[in-house]
């Protein structure tokens, strides 16, 4: 049955049993130009249809969200979460609630979980959820009764050694805080269901910083293994979301120059670099403030693009961390010509593939998103470990495991594919990620 596993081939009987799932089309794309050459070397996940397998979530639950607005108005979202795959620990992954969240766009992003997930040595399966509910706008009391009317649903399917969802875009700690308040006025139990909590109850310090700290620390390993390090180096971020404004921080912390953030309104260009002070300033403005990032430039009398995206600025790294297909084939060539000689998705999939292929025939140093952008769930899992054993672990601690899971993340990347001086992290993610998944998916049988 499964005797002809082309890329095309496959990708054709894909697509025909996910009609216009474009962003899932993408993702899967991605990762089997790099494991099936692997595959056919290794007949026996071949035999076993192992990719179809893995590229079929396990189960999606689609269901109905009715919630009353501040005004007594009756309103209905669609909710959802895709169960993808549990082969090596309980399903892990984020809820997003933005008005663009659909079945596709949470395929695709569970699908990469998998990779993501195995990559950083946890016990976590990958799963992805949400709804295509706007927290934007919304008083505290709205989000809190759509948070709630969302849980009660959602709850039939997740616990602590099921699914244990986390927060993503529109997710934060209010948001996990109503839903975990929910879940246990439901089932009468207190059970490490979610992560991203708070500390008073359960929650994991440095959760906030991890997935763009994580970043800053693959980009290290990425140049260290070539000798070099972020030191000097002049670095253009997208995005003002906690992952850009954290590996904003650790960039800073490690002697690089920041000076682009962005969010949908356009991007700010501090030539002078974004320093400590600058940067609680707007930690402070896009955190609590919930304010624009054209506030910066104002503060700070620096320029501000309306509507444009960051990756114009000469730098010597990139760090796309806003959301996904930023990153076009333009904007590749306008970054190699600039000089750009490395970049790492802190966002997922913020590359298209056309982008992907003009980086590295550059021989540009290019992190995917399942890779660099790791460390959030992996702090996600450590979390996961404190509340299993009823303990917390200190900032400094997190910070080194976090740090070390990223280094073992680049070391299986280098050692799935190195060819010469370049290293393709795309297939060396791929294939390592592929490799943990399938063998235990060998080992159950059908």
């Amino acid at each position: 049955m499964y005797s002809d596993l082309s890329l095309a081939h496959f990708m054709d009987g894909l697509k025909k049993r996910n009609p216009g799932e474009l962003e899932f089309h993408q993702a899967v794309y991605e990762v089997a130009e790099s494991v099936i050459p692997f595959i056919l070397d290794n007949p026996v996940y071949q035999n076993a249809a192992i990719l179809q397998r893995m590229t079929e979530p396990d189960r999606s639950i689609i269901f109905k969200v009715i919630w009353e607005d501040d005004a007594g108005n009756l309103r209905l979202n669609r909710g959802y979460r895709v169960q993808f795959n549990n082969s090596i620990g309980p399903y892990k992954g984020g809820l997003r609630f933005h008005p663009s969240v659909n079945l596709s766009i949470l395929k695709f992003l569970g699908f990469e979980q998998t990779f993501k997930n195995s990559l950083t040595t946890l016990p976590m399966g990958a799963a992805k959820g949400g709804a295509d509910f706007n927290p934007k706008g919304k008083s505290d009391r709205e989000v809190m009764r759509f948070c709630q009317s969302y849980m009660t649903e959602l709850s039939h399917h997740i616990g602590p050694n099921t699914d244990i969802p986390a927060g993503d875009i529109g997710v934060g700690a209010r948001e996990i805080s109503f839903m975990f308040g929910q879940y246990k006025r439901l089932r009468h139990e207190f059970t490490g269901v979610l992560t991203g909590k708070a500390l008073e109850f359960g929650g994991s310090l440095i959760r906030t910083e991890a997935t763009g700290y994580g970043a800053a620390f693959f980009m290290e390993e990425m140049l260290a293994h070539r000798g070099n390090s972020i030191r000097g180096k002049t670095c253009v971020l997208s995005g003002s979301g906690n992952v850009a404004l954290y590996c904003a921080e650790k960039i800073i912390q490690l002697g690089g120059k920041v000076v682009t953030l962005s969010d949908s309104s356009g991007f700010i260009y501090d030539e002078q670099g974004i320093d400590e002070e600058k940067l609680a300033y707007l930690i402070e403005l896009k955190t609590f403030q919930r304010g624009r990032i054209s506030e910066y430039a104002e503060q700070y009398q620096c320029d501000f693009f309306v509507d444009e995206k960051p990756w114009n600025v000469r730098c010597d790294l990139a760090f796309p961390c806003a959301t996904q297909n930023e990153i076009d084939k333009k904007d590749a060539h306008t970054l190699v010509s600039n000089g750009c000689m490395a970049v790492v998705e802190g966002a997922n999939m913020p590359t298209s593939i056309e982008a992907i292929k003009v980086l590295q025939h550059a021989k540009l140093l290019f992190a995917p998103g399942k890779a660099a952008n790791a460390g959030g769930v992996a702090l996600s899992g450590l979390e996961m470990t404190q509340n299993s054993v009823r303990l917390s672990w200190s900032a400094k601690e997190l910070e080194e495991r976090l740090a070390n899971i990223m280094k073992s993340i680049h070391q299986q990347c280098v050692k799935y594919n190195e060819d010469g001086d370049y290293i393709n992290y795309v297939n060396g993610a791929n294939i390592a990620g592929f490799i943990k998944v399938a063998n235990a998916m060998l080992a159950y049988g059908v």
